[in-house]
Formats: C-alpha cells, structure tokens, sequence
C-alpha cells in the first residue's frame, strides 16, 4: 500500500481489482444442474471454485432429485488461446482438463502436464 508506483489510491485500487478481475478469467469453476425425480429441469447454482465446496453445498441443501457437477472452464485462457495462436488446434482432450495446448508444458515435440494450477492433467491428449 506504500507503492510509488501510482500518483493516488484511486489508481491503486483501481489497479488492484483489473489485476484480481484478470486472475478470476483464468480460473476454473464449477457448477451443479439439478434435476427434480421426476426428470423436469430443476435449480442451478454457480459458481463454485471447486467440486468439494459444490458438493458439500448440494449434501447441505439436500432439497431431492440429482444434482450434476458440471466444469466452467476459464474464460481468459479461452479468450486468450483464441486471440493469441495461430494454428490453434484445440482443448485437452482429458475429461478433468479441456485447457488448450500450450496452456501444456512442453515435453519434447509433445505437451506434457496442464500448467493450471488447479487442473489434475499429467497429459494433453489429442
């Protein structure tokens, strides 16, 4: 809070919540689709920043029917991959990723590992 790098704390307020809205884009999330027992369309909640906290939110509500954990993924790194390669190729083919290639570490003429902090993938799969 002491930076010299801005001329008032308005600019450095201002500075901080682009950054954490920038940090937020990048993020996975995730939501859950009910459906009441009858197989009409039920409540949907949103977001969730992991499938615990979801899961333990839908145990505690406990309202019946079946709920549906469903993965939101980032919009930034979308946004991003789209706007920023050429001959993009597509998301990780892995269920637990979906995150674009060079989002991937680099392992020889291949991706490796999701570089998502939050993303379980050891592989990205074609």
């Amino acid at each position: 809070m002491e930076s010299q790098d801005f001329d008032s704390a308005d600019q450095m307020a201002k500075a901080i919540l682009k950054e954490a809205g920038e940090i937020l884009q990048m993020r996975d999330w995730f939501a859950l689709a009910h459906t009441w027992n009858d197989g009409s369309r039920g409540l949907n909640w949103a977001p969730f920043g992991n499938e615990s906290e979801a899961v333990a939110f839908a145990n505690k509500i406990a309202i019946g029917g079946t709920a549906r954990l469903i993965k939101l993924y980032a919009p930034g790194v979308t946004l991003a991959n789209i706007d920023g390669k050429k001959g993009w190729k597509g998301y990780c083919q892995d269920a637990e990723c979906g995150h674009a290639p060079n989002v991937h570490s680099a392992v020889a003429a291949a991706r490796g590992a999701c570089h998502i902090p939050t993303c379980p993938c050891g592989q990205f799969r074609k």
